[in-house]
């Protein structure tokens, strides 16, 4: 049994720490953005969010010529801005439901980012598309490093954490507005907050974690991202600062959990940490406190038997 729990450690060695870190800084902000998407029953706008963003990141890298550059993520964030946009306009101003108006914006855009890279940025250009797609978190030990606290630390390893402590950061600043809004916008707007406000700073900073984690885990997969930490946290919880804990918990085991799915399988390092969150997700469904299946039948149980009990009792002939 040691030998498998060993074996990451021994084919990597530190690399190995570089990689739960880089997946959980990748995790957790999704996590944390993710579960208010949910909360807002607006998790297909974080979809349409990750894909939507495409057409940023081309006309920046266009302008800029450099994948590193701080404008990618500033130009994806506006283009998550513009189909958040679309898809109300769509919405109000149409007969279109909000379901297919996100279909109809977050496909338009996609597709509008691959013309736009084949045919403004040619074939001589380093912007890989499998890699926006998929991700490349397996070969994060190949970047060059960064000398921090006396250690070598890869690159995109530090961007990222900034990225997952700046957004941490305007969270817990917002964190009551955010509530508030997500729940009841009218009462928020009573109190003196704008929630069309903060509805579009929130799909803004969504934006621009989805972006930074597009070299990591790509466009597709860090849906998911968005998606299961905050869908598994609610099977266990029903109260907003544990569901929010519990997120941050499912990011980080899924970041371990894929790192030895990756090891003991020989796959995908992004696909490991979905599949291994997907996991955490089908044992909170059969376990959770508050939703398991589980945990439900055996709640149930013995009503029904004492229920059985009672109608016996009825049913007997009285004197």
């Amino acid at each position: 049994m040691s030998v498998y729990l060993n074996q990451p450690w021994e084919v990597f060695g530190i690399g190995a720490l570089w990689l739960v870190l880089m997946a959980f800084f990748v995790a957790l902000p999704c996590s944390q953005l993710g579960s208010f998407l949910m909360l807002r029953r607006m998790s297909l706008t974080g979809d349409a969010i990750s894909h939507s963003v495409f057409p940023g990141v081309v006309l920046a890298f266009l302008l800029t010529g450099d994948l590193a550059s701080p404008w990618l993520i500033i130009g994806a964030g506006l283009a998550g801005l513009l189909a958040t946009v679309l898809i109300e306009l769509v919405h109000k101003w149409t007969r279109v439901k909000q379901d297919a108006a996100t279909g109809i914006s977050f496909t338009a855009l996609f597709a509008l980012g691959v013309v736009m890279m084949e045919t403004m940025l040619g074939q001589h250009v380093d912007l890989d598309l499998d890699c926006v797609l998929h991700g490349r978190l397996g070969l994060l030990l190949e970047e060059d490093t960064v000398t921090c606290f006396g250690l070598a630390w890869p690159g995109l390893v530090v961007v990222m954490a900034a990225v997952a402590v700046a957004a941490q950061l305007l969270m817990a600043f917002f964190f009551r507005v955010l509530l508030l809004s997500s729940f009841d916008a009218g009462l928020a707007a009573s109190l003196g907050y704008r929630p069309a406000l903060v509805h579009y700073g929130l799909m803004l900073t969504t934006s621009m974690v989805v972006v930074a984690a597009f070299q990591s885990v790509g466009a597709i997969l860090v849906i998911a991202l968005l998606v299961l930490p905050g869908a598994t946290a609610y099977l266990c919880t029903h109260r907003i600062r544990i569901m929010m804990v519990l997120a941050a918990i499912h990011a980080l085991l899924s970041a371990i959990g894929g790192l030895y799915l990756h090891v003991w399988l020989n796959t995908n390092m992004s696909a490991s940490v979905v599949v291994s969150g997907g996991i955490l997700l089908v044992l909170a469904w059969l376990l959770g406190p508050v939703d398991g299946v589980i945990w439900k039948w055996m709640a149930e149980e013995p009503d029904q038997s004492e229920q059985g009990l009672d109608q016996a009792t009825n049913s007997q002939p009285r004197d």
